[in-house]
């Protein structure tokens, strides 16, 4: 069976910043098709359940960084950075080459997401273990493109 990198919340553990589940019962549907390997890489990034909200924003300066700063202004660049290479690690060990994961989410965003000023604005853009996967070869998806399974 092909295996397939999913963002655990999709599958119904209850890890979103909320400390609640995006369960998906659709994907649910596919559980005989294929092996769902369910990362989440705020946990894998050492970030607890439930967390402040973040979003990705750019530093103002010469370099322009994108950071994930938290709705209270801290950086967590660092935990996301390190949850993003933990899921590819994930990943490469299990030989999948395909992810589905959570839209809109700083990690696992893969078309579009929240502008990092906290007011609901989404934006084109990628979150950090997407595009990390993506630069490393592995087909992104996000739940709300799961067709592509059946």
């Amino acid at each position: 069976m092909t295996k397939i990198l999913v963002s655990a919340c999709l599958i119904g553990v209850n890890c979103t910043y909320r400390g609640d589940n995006n369960l998906s019962l659709k994907l649910l549907e596919l559980v005989d098709r294929f092996v769902f390997l369910p990362v989440c890489p705020e946990q894998l990034g050492g970030l607890p359940t439930p967390r402040p909200r973040a979003e990705i924003t750019t530093s103002c300066d010469w370099r322009a960084t994108r950071i994930v700063i938290d709705q209270f202004g801290k950086d967590v660049t660092q935990n996301y950075t390190r949850g993003a290479e933990e899921a590819l690690k994930i990943a490469k060990l299990s030989g999948t080459s395909i992810a589905l994961l959570r839209s809109r989410s700083p990690s696992c965003g893969c078309k579009g997401i929240y502008d990092g000023t906290f007011s609901g604005v989404m934006i084109d853009g990628m979150g950090i273990t997407a595009e990390l996967l993506m630069k490393n070869a592995i087909e992104v998806y996000s739940e709300e493109e799961i067709n592509f399974l059946y």
